[in-house]
């Protein structure tokens, strides 16, 4: 008797093990999702939760204002940096973080929350927030069905994160500490070494020019790149820098030479880039 009542109790968790392993895989109503990009020098990733207006009115009744929203569905939306950050203007320690808003007619509220373990906000508190600032919404002439975050207006040292959804955009500015962090690896690896290395000083050189700094000296940096080791690209480089330099008709030989080692490279791209180039200086 006992050993039937065993088996029976034995055989009833087997049942309901099997029952819990068994889980049915189905859409889900707001996709997760991961978007990261590369800011200057900072590696941003978005986690979020994707939901739909499925016809229904979003902000100022499924979204009310004045409310802290999750800022997408599911658990709370988070942004990580890798390196401090400054957003509008407010300075950021690396790290992750939760992102909130408080969706308004007129203003927007934006939040960064230190709590990336609530699910929404649920249990929201602002003791937790490290920043808070004001946006204005646009409105847009397209319906979003489905919230966006994107990542727009790209620089060297920033973007725009954007917030999509109905016909409602927010957008507010992340940028991050670039040239100093450049500089000091141009003072350490090409100056203070004095570098012979081709990559290294056409590097160097293209920074110089780009930023427009001194461009005496990113001319002595790629030329000597160019006489240690020609790529079709760092000649063009030079091409370029003779031109802002006034040196036309070096700029002229330059890029010609640049043109034939893209031709032969078959990278009809810089063969254009040359041909520009040498109008414009004619």
């Amino acid at each position: 008797m006992k050993k039937s009542f065993s088996l029976l109790v034995m055989g009833l968790f087997l049942w309901v093990g099997s029952l819990s392993a068994q889980q049915l895989q189905m859409p889900q109503a707001s996709p997760s999702a991961k978007i990261s990009q590369k800011v200057g020098l900072t590696d941003v990733l978005v986690e979020y939760a994707r939901p739909s207006t499925k016809g229904r009115k979003i902000f100022g009744e499924l979204v009310p204002f004045g409310q802290v929203w999750r800022t997408g569905a599911n658990a709370a939306t988070t942004l990580e940096f890798s390196t401090e950050v400054m957003i509008e203007g407010n300075t950021i320690p690396a790290g992750k973080y939760a992102l909130y808003s408080i969706p308004g007619k007129n203003e927007w509220t934006i939040v960064l929350s230190k709590n990336t373990e609530l699910w929404g906000s649920i249990g929201y508190n602002s003791n937790d927030d490290i920043l808070r600032f004001q946006v204005e919404p646009k409105k847009l002439s397209r319906l979003y069905e489905t919230f966006e975050i994107s990542f727009n207006n790209m620089t060297d040292n920033g973007a725009d994160l954007s917030l999509k959804w109905e016909n409602t955009r927010v957008d507010f500015r992340i940028t991050t500490e670039v040239d100093p962090i450049v500089m000091a690896q141009i003072q350490e690896f090409v100056i203070d070494t004095k570098t012979e290395n081709p990559t290294l000083l056409y590097s160097a050189a293209n920074y110089y020019f780009t930023n427009q700094k001194d461009l005496n000296q990113a001319y002595t940096w790629i030329s000597s790149s160019v006489d240690s080791d020609p790529k079709y690209w760092t000649v063009h480089l030079k091409a370029k820098i003779e031109a802002a330099l006034g040196k036309k008709a070096d700029a002229i030989q330059s890029a010609q030479k640049s043109m034939e080692m893209a031709e032969a490279a078959k990278n009809p791209d810089y063969v254009g880039l040359n041909q520009r180039l040498i109008k414009s200086l004619k």
